[in-house]
């Protein structure tokens, strides 16, 4: 048995233990019910051995004895059966298209996509198993690798082997949702740098930033996707790359990095497959919109209040946030990774991230 056959049986089991459970609830005359953690960032705590951010020890209690509580045991139920019969018959959905086959399960049906999405995440910390073993996929991809690394795959047509610089075209390697099924071989890199947006992504690639620097380059395409933070996670685990993360400079960026480092706080049961804690933000800084005087524009009342609730984030509280985001509040600008264009196009790849790695001591 491979090791996705062990897990899948495991998920399988797993699944099946749940419903047992209330089955004995019932027999013993109590009313059906399940705890699982508090989502909040109020229930989030470091943890030392595996440097990520966990749940904590709040919990919330589902149970059938209200109305509302018993639709939504039901609603996991039908999601069970439905995982078990995916495993079964070897088949795979989107989490779109599991969310239309509930308009099939009559009073289990899901009112909104998030509450089926939030189902799903109830299993995974029930059953310490991701949802990509259940055979269930985001329903969009697209993130990419280009740089000197080289992976063996498992496809329709055979395992290939592929180095995401010279195997490639000019967008890279799209990351497959599964990441877990590729094999690491061996590399040339230096470093991984992470980047927010496509035109970043696009304009190292370009100013060819990975060969000068030995750089493999990420797209996150924005908040990544969970496939894309498991892959940093592996380069970095298993090539001992150092990772950085390049973003813009505004409130919901910094939380993109913090999915990366740290762990999101919707999926803080994953955060030690997910997530990279020696992972460094190198920028957009509030610091570097003062310093190169960059084109900016106004913080808005929102991003103010992202601001604020960042100080109040865990995540967040160490000094050198602190100070970034007293300043930005100060200033009430953000700008973005574009921005670097207005002293040229070839100044973001031959001043400020050279620069900034050696400052940092990656190069």
């Amino acid at each position: 048995m491979t090791i996705k056959e062990e897990m899948e049986a495991l998920g399988r089991a797993r699944l099946m233990g749940i419903a047992e459970r209330w089955y004995d609830q019932l027999v013993e005359g109590q009313i059906p019910s399940i705890s699982l953690p508090t989502r909040t960032k109020h229930n989030i705590e470091y943890d030392d051995a595996s440097e990520v951010w966990k749940y904590g020890d709040r919990e919330s209690v589902r149970s059938a004895q209200t109305a509302k509580g018993a639709s939504h045991l039901l609603k996991m139920a039908y999601v069970i059966g439905f995982l078990k019969q995916q495993l079964a018959e070897n088949r795979s959905s989107t989490l779109r298209e599991m969310y239309y086959i509930s308009e099939g399960w009559k009073g289990a049906k899901f009112g909104a996509q998030d509450e089926s999405n939030r189902v799903v995440e109830d299993l995974e910390i029930l059953t310490d198993i991701q949802r990509e073993i259940y055979h269930l996929r985001p329903e969009e991809d697209g993130a990419s690798i280009f740089g000197p690394i080289r992976i063996r795959e498992k496809t329709r047509r055979g395992v290939q082997e592929i180095h995401c610089q010279d195997n490639v075209g000019e967008t890279g390697y799209q990351i497959p949702n599964n990441v877990d099924a590729l094999e690491f071989l061996d590399h040339d890199a230096k470093f991984v740098i992470a980047l927010e947006t496509g035109g970043m992504y696009a304009r190292l690639i370009e100013n060819g930033f990975d060969e000068e620097y030995g750089a493999a380059l990420v797209h996150l395409k924005g908040q990544p996707a969970r496939s894309t933070r498991r892959l940093l996670k592996r380069i970095h685990e298993e090539f001992g790359l150092p990772v950085v993360v390049f973003t813009d400079g505004d409130p919901w960026s910094y939380r993109i990095y913090a999915s990366v480092a740290y762990g999101s706080i919707k999926a803080a049961h994953m955060s030690e497959l997910l997530a990279t804690p020696q992972a460094q933000f190198i920028g957009v800084q509030p610091s570097d919109i003062r310093d190169y005087d960059l084109p900016a524009d106004h913080l808005s009342e929102q991003d103010v209040a992202a601001l604020k609730a960042e100080l109040t984030d865990p995540r967040f509280a160490t000094d050198y946030w602190r100070e970034q985001i007293a300043l930005q509040l100060q200033m009430g600008l953000k700008s973005e990774q574009q921005a670097f264009a207005a002293r040229g196009l070839d100044f973001v790849t031959r001043e400020y991230l050279p620069a900034r790695l050696s400052e940092m001591g990656v190069l």
